[in-house]
């Protein structure tokens, strides 16, 4: 297997809820642009990354040019019972894979809620990164993420890192796109 090539950036730092409320924008806009997602979706966004920032274990890591430009981000959190996201999976992993497998992975898990590298920066090792500094950090025993379906950079990614599928082909309510539930046990 080919390493990952070495990140082009100056630097990794954890972001404080402080520091990352700083950088909301500038966090919103690389988002959105590495999504493909209208300019209008930062103002939807905002409150609910603001909202995020409270939940029991929210860890953010984030990396950065020489101009001290963001090139990637990772923020996630403890998921639990009552968070749409949680409720979202439980529903849909008991409906296709029983009340015990969904049980299985939703009792103690880290939730990785957002991943995005600058698209100029994508393929550099850079989200590879992110994900291992954000999860070395988790006090979970397990990871869960979705992503949409479809071959891309983010797949590849993920079953590198050893991703297992929980829920393929699901979607979630206001969404017409196709999701991925994946997980895997930590550490990584």
């Amino acid at each position: 297997m080919t390493a990952a090539p070495s990140p082009r950036v100056d630097r990794f730092a954890e972001l404080s809820s402080d520091e990352l409320r700083t950088r909301l924008r500038e966090s919103l806009e690389l988002y959105v642009t590495a999504m493909r997602y209208p300019m209008g979706t930062v103002e939807q966004r905002a409150p609910m990354w603001l909202a995020h920032m409270l939940r029991a274990g929210w860890r953010c890591v984030a990396s950065f040019d020489a101009d001290d430009r963001l090139t990637g981000i990772a923020y996630g959190y403890r998921g639990a019972p009552g968070q749409w996201w949680h409720e979202q999976v439980r529903r849909g992993v008991t409906e296709h894979r029983g009340p015990a497998v969904a049980e299985g992975w939703l009792g103690d898990y880290f939730e990785l809620t957002e991943l995005h590298v600058r698209p100029d920066r994508q393929g550099q090792g850079i989200g590879e990164e992110l994900v291992r500094r954000l999860l070395a950090g988790a006090d979970t025993t397990k990871v869960l993420l979705s992503t949409p379906e479809g071959p891309s950079r983010a797949w590849r990614l993920y079953r590198r890192l050893g991703f297992d599928d929980v829920l393929r082909h699901y979607q979630f309510a206001g969404d017409p796109r196709p999701f991925g539930v994946l997980g895997r046990i930590l550490p990584l």
